[in-house]
């Protein structure tokens, strides 16, 4: 079991640039490539200005590509390492000087500062976010410095991917306060149950709605 430090965290989101044709590509069809990257834009920034609102010891925006008018002021921006995602998470942990850290994607629009604010502030050693498609949508560690042994060759991207992250926590003795389970937007179906969940303001669903207005 690792010392479990409290007070607010750093913030990680990992995230691509919203580039049309390599962002959302499970949005298209329906959506043409521009419409998925400008819903993925929209749901990069509602998550971050959710991290702005959440109290933080740092936060970082961890990007494969380049950052846009999209980013606001805030964040520091660092770059992916090469490889799979689980080499990629482990590569955003090591960023972190030290505890606790929490990383988010950006498929979650209808995150809130709230579930982000309690990361910290409790005697845990991790902190669990799972998705509803079988992943995860948050991972913190007050320990960032082992990420490498906990997240590298996990199985990334399929329907057993949180379950596979649970057991490397639990093997490791660690402590988990596990955080709601929340809807990653993939598919059109997604979207649209998820700009339902959206707070007031957000970016994703005025985007979502005005793409449902036009002819197509």
């Amino acid at each position: 079991m690792t010392a479990a430090p409290t007070g607010p965290a750093t913030l990680l989101v990992i995230a691509k640039e919203p580039v049309p044709g390599r962002v959302k590509t499970r949005l298209t069809p329906p959506y043409t490539p521009e419409e998925a990257a400008a819903l993925a834009e929209a749901s990069l920034t509602d998550t971050l200005c959710t991290v702005l609102g959440a109290p933080a010891r740092r936060r970082l925006l961890v990007l494969d590509g380049d950052p846009g008018p999209w980013l606001p002021p805030g964040f520091e921006v660092v770059p992916q390492v090469p490889g799979g995602l689980d080499e990629r998470i482990a590569g955003a942990f090591a960023h972190c000087d030290r505890g606790p850290a929490l990383l988010v994607g950006m498929d979650t629009p209808q995150l809130t500062a709230e579930l982000l604010s309690a990361v910290g502030q409790e005697g845990h050693d991790a902190w669990f976010g799972p998705a509803a498609d079988g992943g995860f949508w948050a991972l913190g560690l007050a320990d960032p410095t082992r990420a490498g042994a906990l997240v590298r060759g996990v199985p990334m991207s399929t329907d057993r991917t949180g379950a596979a992250q649970q057991l490397r926590l639990a093997e490791a003795g660690l402590t988990v306060s596990h955080l709601p389970l929340l809807r990653d937007v993939d598919t059109a179906a997604d979207a649209a149950a998820v700009a339902g969940l959206c707070p007031p303001g957000s970016r994703f669903a005025a985007v979502l709605a005005s793409l449902a207005g036009a002819v197509r």
